[in-house]
């Protein structure tokens, strides 16, 4: 499936696989669920920050001084697309605690399906920061490309998606709209069903997350 999108990365990785499973299944409590979540959310930040920039900067080991690497430049900043995005930043902020945090509120018409926004609050220096837009599932594409479209209109360059999920009417209409902004996802499903939700899935996972 990536060879059909070629700018989408699925973590290959036997935890994020079995963390999935779990995700999945109906029969999962919200503690379990919310633990899943999280080993699932760091490997995916682990892999959304592989091409930080270094720099190196002279520090002194017990032993002696030497020339060691050290990210370069602001900090990046972790965007959650409410609510259910917020379950993955956390676990993001946990590798990246020098990131600052945004936040775009996105809900979903369930009968057109398309998303209007309620909520955006982003750091005032967000343009000079690399931008990780964090959102668990990416099923029809439509809250990804706004919150995309207003990170550009904040003046952000440097953007990269990431979600536990993916179907690919979502990628084919994310890729379409921003070409040039990574994605990053756990795996890649069947396809949506009438109502835009994607199958097999695992739900809703802000429901889930949040026990609601």
């Amino acid at each position: 499936m990536t060879d059909v999108f070629p700018s989408v990365t699925v973590i290959d990785h036997p935890l994020a696989a079995h963390a999935l499973t779990i995700l999945r299944d109906r029969r999962t409590g919200t503690a379990l669920f919310r633990q899943a979540a999280r080993q699932i959310s760091l490997l995916l930040a682990h892999e959304a920050t592989r091409d930080l920039k270094l720099t190196r900067i002279e520090i002194e080991t017990p032993l002696e001084k030497m020339q060691a690497p050290f990210l370069a430049g602001p900090p990046p900043c972790v965007v959650s697309i409410l609510r259910a995005g917020n379950a993955i930043q956390q676990a993001m902020l946990e590798v990246l605690p020098d990131a600052a945090a945004g936040h775009i509120g996105l809900a979903r018409n369930e009968t057109t399906l398309d998303a209007a926004e309620y909520y955006l609050k982003l750091p005032p220096d967000v343009a000079e920061r690399a931008v990780i837009l964090v959102d668990p599932m990416l099923a029809t594409g439509g809250s990804a490309v706004r919150a995309v479209n207003r990170l550009r209109e904040a003046g952000v360059r440097r953007v990269l998606f990431t979600c536990l999920l993916a179907a690919p009417e979502g990628l084919r209409r994310f890729t379409t709209s921003h070409p040039g902004v990574p994605v990053i996802t756990a795996a890649i499903d069947r396809g949506l069903d009438e109502r835009g939700y994607i199958r097999p899935g695992l739900g809703d996972a802000g429901d889930r997350f949040h026990g609601t």
